[in-house]
């Protein structure tokens, strides 16, 4: 039974996921039943050819791809929703997020008590550009204050995550950087873990500082109503005393 389940939205990045998932395979294989599923969100270069190649050496891996282009939110529900395991690990396609930090991710959830549903990675030494370590600075401030998920750096492309429990959360755009305050709204725990950054191997950034800043603004509204429109109703069954 599979007990890991890797997902990895990509878009025109046919020199870093080859290398990726080679990486994921070392540090998972032996260790965990697990499968990788990569998401190519229709990738204008040879992503995808890549990753077809690479089915003949790694087993585990799946790939789906999307008709149309949907962006990375879909990209990661996509992957989720064809998962095997109840438990998902997300990775970004760049290979800025090191798959050797997956098992200090389960290593935490053996540590933490059944409502803990979200494990989220910590960038505590970024390797980006400075305009970008301080866009995301100012923006991490800001979503603190407003949406109070105490949660240091929600960016970060490596989580691991309950898959009934995110698929339990609303759905919209660019929802996979609001995780942690989507999780504690539905009522679970979340838990940052530090992980280390890499740089970017090959290709480029498919976000501009001031083009996430605008969609963030109006995503950040649109979670704090969420939030305050929102409750957990606890539930018990009659005649047992469990919680269903």
């Amino acid at each position: 039974m599979t007990a890991l389940s890797i997902v990895i939205p990509v878009f025109n990045e046919r020199g870093n996921i080859g290398p990726l998932v080679q990486e994921v395979v070392q540090h998972l294989r032996g260790r965990i039943p697990f499968d990788i599923v990569c998401v190519d969100d229709q990738s204008q270069d040879d992503t995808r050819d890549v990753l077809t190649a690479l089915k003949a050496e790694v087993p585990e891996l799946r790939v789906l791809v999307h008709q149309r282009r949907s962006g990375q939110s879909t990209a990661i529900r996509t992957g989720v929703k064809h998962a095997l395991s109840p438990w998902i690990a997300t990775l970004d396609g760049d290979g800025q997020n090191d798959p050797a930090d997956i098992p200090k991710l389960l290593a935490a959830r053996e540590q933490a008590d059944a409502q803990t549903k979200l494990f989220a990675g910590w960038r505590v030494d970024r390797k980006d550009t400075a305009s970008k370590r301080w866009a995301s600075r100012w923006a991490n401030r800001i979503r603190q204050r407003l949406l109070r998920d105490d949660t240091p750096d929600t960016g970060c492309g490596i989580k691991l995550f309950e898959r009934a429990a995110f698929l339990d959360l609303p759905y919209f755009d660019h929802m996979h950087r609001y995780l942690p305050a989507l999780m504690q709204r539905a009522g679970w725990k979340t838990v940052s873990v530090p992980v280390s950054h890499r740089p970017r191997g090959s290709g480029q950034s498919k976000y501009t500082n001031l083009g996430r800043a605008l969609v963030g603004i109006r995503d950040l509204m649109g979670v704090s109503w969420l939030i305050q429109r929102s409750h957990v109703t606890p539930v018990s069954e009659i005649g047992t005393g469990r919680k269903p």
